[in-house]
């Protein structure tokens, strides 16, 4: 069963850009519970190189992770960076030292978010933003993508996403204006709830349906997280068919689920990033599809 190998994000715009379909998400480069430094910062600085150095030309960010740690890691390790990088990053939320994630999505907020990472990128243009839509916020979607689709227009954002939405968040979003990626939780084992800053995330599948019928990339998040459903033993099983372990074949299922779908797979070990990206490789059958569901 072939793949598709690349992406394309803003296929329906004047500006697409078509990046290999299996980037690296770099939230786990931070210390722990994604806040502070990493435990061994060369490590994660040759993460990020051997990203480039294996072809992979996505990686998502967020100046909130750390925060501003991996903004600053990725700037260290790859500016002035290659022609083809396109590096995504995410508003719409902060850390507090004591660890906690709070709403950040006032215009006001927003603004300052995208100057923040402008900056610490080095970048005169962010190349795909996703909004973040976090729980407990009082502020209205529209009235946050609406401050988006500002910036855009000022030539501050190229592409614009939206990240954590419901089915009813991105309909409402594709009636604002265009929608290049939706940044979402979605995996083998997560395709119904997910848990999520203590709110239960509904209607993944829904919105990855979603995506399909308008021709939207997803970038799914975390989608290694609850890769093995309990009683569940059909991925061990192709994982022993191909010799590979059972995230290997987790990456592999969402690269054959649909050719809209952008894996970023994250970690902060530089041999767990070469055993994930050796997913993109695995040639699962229609039989092995339907085997897995």
């Amino acid at each position: 069963m072939n793949i598709k190998k690349s992406i394309t994000i803003g296929a329906k715009t004047n500006h697409p850009i078509t990046i290999k379909r299996f980037g690296y998400g770099t939230m786990r480069l931070t210390g722990e519970q994604v806040w502070g430094e990493p435990e061994n910062r060369p490590e994660a600085l040759q993460i990020l190189k051997e990203a480039v150095i294996n072809g992979i030309n996505y990686l998502d960010t967020a100046d909130y992770y750390g925060e501003d740690v991996t903004n600053r890691l990725i700037a260290e390790a790859l500016y002035p960076y290659p022609d083809n990088l396109v590096i995504g990053t995410k508003v719409g939320a902060q850390r507090k030292p004591d660890k906690s994630w709070r709403p950040f999505n006032t215009p006001e907020n927003l603004r300052s978010s995208i100057e923040n990472n402008l900056r610490t990128l080095k970048l005169e243009q962010l190349q795909l933003v996703h909004f973040r839509v976090m729980p407990g916020t009082n502020i209205p979607f529209e009235k946050s993508l609406n401050a988006m689709f500002e910036m855009q227009k000022e030539g501050k954002i190229l592409h614009l996403g939206v990240s954590n939405v419901t089915p009813a968040e991105l309909e409402k979003a594709l009636t604002m204006g265009n929608i290049a990626s939706v940044e979402n939780a979605f995996g083998y084992g997560q395709r119904t709830t997910f848990k999520l800053h203590n709110a239960e995330n509904r209607g993944l599948q829904e919105v990855s349906d979603l995506c399909i019928i308008n021709e939207i990339p997803m970038i799914p998040y975390w989608s290694l997280q609850n890769s093995l459903p309990k009683n569940d033993n059909k991925i061990l099983a192709i994982a022993k068919k191909y010799n590979a372990t059972p995230p290997q074949i987790s990456l592999a299922w969402l690269l054959h689920y649909n050719d809209l779908i952008l894996p970023i797979p994250g970690t902060s070990k530089l041999d767990h990033f070469k055993e994930n990206i050796k997913a993109f490789d695995i040639a699962l059958t229609d039989d092995d599809m339907k085997f897995l569901g």
